[in-house]
């Protein structure tokens, strides 16, 4: 079986969701944290110089969602046809869309951030979930094809830094098709194990 090392920061962020899927499938992997003042000197060591990287036996991967990608088809949660996978990329590139935006907080002036803050609570947020809301209640509870897939995953993974990143205590309470994605993905074998044990992180 291969050797599995995942390097990114102490976080949950663009790391978590390779984490859920490499629990799902069953791979053990070395889960390597890392804090600013070791970044500076393993950057020049990453294929970009941006995390995270997966090491498949020593050989190194990056980008979030290459990687995802790849560990879907391993886990058998990428889509079936063409088509299937184009309904599930469209659905994670929707949501990447939302990360860059919730991510463009940290790039305001301080005295920009807390109005920035405002519209990403009152707007942003309201806009990207009430649409996913729409394909969940569309498509038998899940994101795409009406069947479990990595874009499932990958929301709800990238939900828990989002909610926690802009104070968000509500968001199952507004979206409840949301709510039981989140209940699903969250109980599933591998996932459930690995939410028990990992880390505390933001």
């Amino acid at each position: 079986m291969p050797e599995y090392k995942l390097t990114y920061f102490n976080v949950k962020g663009l790391g978590e969701g390779i984490r859920y899927l490499l629990a799902y499938s069953g791979k053990e992997f070395k889960d390597n944290r890392i804090d600013q003042s070791q970044w500076a000197s393993l950057k020049g060591e990453t294929p970009f110089g941006k995390v995270p990287v997966l090491e498949i036996d020593g050989k190194k991967y990056h980008q979030s969602t290459a990687i995802l990608r790849y560990l879907a088809v391993e886990a058998g949660v990428s889509g079936s046809t063409p088509l299937e996978n184009l309904h599930i990329d469209q659905i994670v590139g929707a949501a990447q869309d939302l990360i860059t935006e919730v991510a463009g907080l940290w790039k305001q002036d301080e005295s920009k951030k807390e109005d920035y803050k405002k519209k990403l609570i009152n707007e942003t947020v309201p806009y990207y979930f009430g649409k996913f809301e729409h394909v969940l209640k569309e498509n038998k509870g899940f994101l795409a094809n009406g069947k479990l897939s990595w874009a499932d995953i990958f929301l709800v993974s990238y939900s828990e830094t989002m909610a926690t990143f802009l104070g968000i205590k509500d968001l199952h309470d507004k979206y409840p098709n949301f709510a039981a994605l989140v209940h699903k993905i969250q109980s599933l074998p591998g996932i459930k194990e690995w939410i028990e044990k990992r880390p505390s992180s933001f």
